[in-house]
């Protein structure tokens, strides 16, 4: 199996929990924070679903720059989850079309003229895409127990959720 293929096969596999996680985000308390040096609720759910274009980035591009960066205003879980399935078949694409020799070409992550870090794409898609991405998803899941909102099964069932996702199939 090529890189490139299991990264796509992780990849579905994560973005089908993340999907979950994004559908439960109760967007009518977007504003919540469970400190105060913490990020509300509505940007993390934002951010988790952005991480996902952080794929196509790194396959089709050399650097991202965050200089003139934007949130997505979003407030509800039908335009959250619509612009994560938008940006996820995306990331998807670029995995099936790239090339085993792109996985060693250099990307760096900047901001403005600061280079924040350079690192092969086969780094950055398992440290800064994946990892970035169930890091904050399940930050994302602490949001939720704390709300008393069920929090989806991960790699197994949750106190909440009994449904097991069927990993063998990779």
């Amino acid at each position: 199996m090529t890189l490139a293929q299991d990264l796509l096969n992780e990849l579905t596999l994560e973005a089908a929990v993340t999907r979950r996680y994004l559908a439960a985000v109760p967007f009518e308390k977007a504003d919540y924070k469970p400190a105060e040096k913490s990020e509300s609720l509505g940007r993390l759910a934002i951010h988790v679903a952005e991480i996902i274009d952080w794929w196509r980035s790194c396959l089709k591009e050399d650097e991202l720059d965050f200089i003139d960066f934007e949130p997505k205003d979003i407030r509800s879980n039908q335009d959250l989850l619509s612009y994560f399935d938008g940006l996820l078949s995306g990331a998807l694409a670029a995995l099936n079309e790239a090339k085993e020799e792109d996985f060693d070409k250099v990307w760096s992550m900047k901001h403005g003229k600061d280079v924040l870090f350079t690192l092969s794409k086969r780094q950055v898609l398992r440290i800064f895409c994946m990892n970035h991405l169930v890091h904050h998803r399940a930050q994302l899941g602490v949001y939720l127990r704390m709300l008393d909102i069920d929090v989806p099964a991960t790699y197994g069932p949750s106190a909440d959720d009994e449904e097991v996702l069927l990993i063998e199939r990779f």
